[in-house]
């Protein structure tokens, strides 16, 4: 497995240069790294932000499964979607508002063809509401298809 998380990840994570807002860290309570957060009230409704994982070394015509930690904190927060980048167009996974403010995980199955997916995009898009975040954490990748809960 291959850690991406934000403190002490090995991954390559980059700010989207056509976007409209950036992520940023964000201590976490216990003090104990951080994780990268979109506060409620940057940007306009609908504006996004993106934040691309650069995958280099996936193995083609094999599994992988992407699994995180993810908050919807908030009233009309937004929504968090996740892009492969070889199905541009439609989100492989998308939430909006949690039923409360806890962390919850995700999970992404990313299938290598011949074709192989050499990123993942985290896309926050702005709601109506002011205060809260929407958050990600603990991104972890590992080989083989994902474990059911």
């Amino acid at each position: 497995s291959v850690d991406c998380s934000f403190s002490r990840g090995v991954c390559d994570w980059k700010q989207d240069a056509d976007d409209d807002f950036d992520w940023n860290p964000a201590d976490r309570d216990r003090g104990d790294g951080y994780y990268m957060a979109v506060p409620a009230f940057v940007g306009h409704k609908k504006d996004t932000g993106r934040l691309k994982l650069l995958l280099t070394d996936l193995k083609p015509k094999s599994s992988y499964c992407l699994i995180f930690s993810y908050r919807l904190a908030g009233e009309r927060v937004g929504k968090l979607r996740v892009f492969l980048a070889n199905k541009k167009t439609a989100p492989v996974w998308e939430q909006n508002k949690g039923k409360d403010e806890r962390w919850r995980t995700g999970k992404v199955e990313i299938f290598q063809g011949a074709e192989t997916t050499n990123s993942v995009t985290f896309e926050s898009e702005r709601g109506k509401g002011k205060t809260g975040e929407i958050a990600v954490d603990n991104v972890i990748l590992i080989s083989g298809l994902c474990p059911e809960d």
